[in-house]
């Protein structure tokens, strides 16, 4: 009976090793693949959060720029339009000298 023991007790102390040793490679395996990971992506030229919310703040300051230069631009046509339209009417004929009607 105490050899038996012996045997369960080796056989116990055997596969906690090799749990042990299965939680280490596992996470071994998982910094090495995110290492990976850390280097493919950084090779494929994303942007951080930071840079694109910058981005994205600056393109909306010039769509509102751009929105507050058009209707600047349509109140300065509509205040030109009347001046505009009466000089391009066209004007009478004057007759030519020495011409009879």
């Amino acid at each position: 009976m105490q050899s038996q023991n012996r045997i369960f007790d080796d056989l116990v102390k055997m596969m906690n090793g090799v749990a042990g040793t299965m939680a280490g490679v596992g996470r071994e395996a998982e910094a090495s693949m995110r290492e990976k990971m850390r280097e493919w992506v950084g090779g494929m030229d994303f942007v951080s959060r930071d840079e694109f919310d910058a981005v994205k703040a600056m393109a909306i300051a010039a769509r509102d720029e751009n929105e507050a230069l058009r209707k600047r631009i349509e109140a300065l046509e509509l205040g030109a339009k009347p001046a505009a339209t009466a000089a391009a009417k066209p004007k009478p004929a004057k007759p030519a000298k020495g011409a009879k009607n």
